[in-house]
């Protein structure tokens, strides 16, 4: 598996902690409120494997790109896309054309995952799943 440009800085920067939190604290509540948020909205279905997509690929991708990938229904899918484009994680270009096209794109919010997927990657062979 290719380690990812940022991958090396992203696990120093968890390793370090530099940022703890005591547990208690008004910090640690709102990051617990974020992270629950940011959980569910990922565990929601196919909501990962839609991230994947993007964070680990290049370029824009078509509704029809991703339901070839992705074996999800179509109503699933907008929702999903139109979910994901909200919180700023995917930006949406329709373009003015017949037949319509819209591209999706990732943020860079969503490119810092990439490391993240990277990771699992990793941990997924060391655990041979």
């Amino acid at each position: 598996m290719v380690e990812p440009s940022h991958a090396e800085e992203f696990l120093e920067t968890i390793l370090s902690n530099e940022q703890a939190r005591p547990p208690g604290s008004e910090r640690a509540a709102v990051d617990n409120q974020t992270m629950s948020a940011l959980l569910n909205l990922l565990g929601k279905k196919h909501t990962i494997v839609i991230l994947h997509q993007f964070a680990t690929g290049a370029g824009p991708l078509r509704f029809s790109d991703l339901e070839e990938v992705v074996d999800i229904a179509p109503n699933t899918l907008s929702n999903r896309l139109e979910e994901l484009t909200e919180i700023g994680l995917l930006t949406r270009k329709a373009y003015n054309e017949i037949p319509p096209r819209v591209e999706y794109n990732a943020t860079e919010k969503a490119q810092d995952l990439a490391p993240v997927f990277w990771y699992l990657g990793v941990w997924t062979e060391r655990h041979e799943l």
